[in-house]
């Protein structure tokens, strides 16, 4: 009997994990994948600034580029993200704009 109860205890704290965690597997994964692509965007696109002036012009007006397109997804941002990540989108846009007017042609 006390096996049953022991059994039946550890089903159930699966079973409730397994419900606790489903936001975080299954329903959830879409709108995590969807924050993560325009993260893994920002990054790929700011961690250029270090080498902005070694690259060629080409590539610095693709980096403003995509940092035009990658402005309205982080406007539609919780209100806190929203003004750190757009402030240092723009600083990371001016700096390739800088780069892009001051290198000679």
């Amino acid at each position: 009997m006390r096996t049953i109860k022991t059994i039946a205890l550890i089903v159930m704290t699966i079973c409730i994990v397994s419900v606790t965690a489903l936001p975080h597997y299954g329903v959830g994964t879409v709108a995590y994948a969807e924050e993560e692509s325009w993260k893994a965007e920002f990054d790929e696109i700011c961690v250029k600034t270090n080498e902005s002036t070694t690259l060629p012009k080409a590539e610095v007006k693709s980096l403003i580029e995509r940092c035009d397109k990658l402005k309205p997804r982080i406007e539609a941002l919780d209100e806190s993200a929203r003004k750190v990540y757009l402030k240092r989108l723009q600083m990371c846009r001016d700096l390739f704009a800088y780069v892009l007017e001051s290198t000679p042609q």
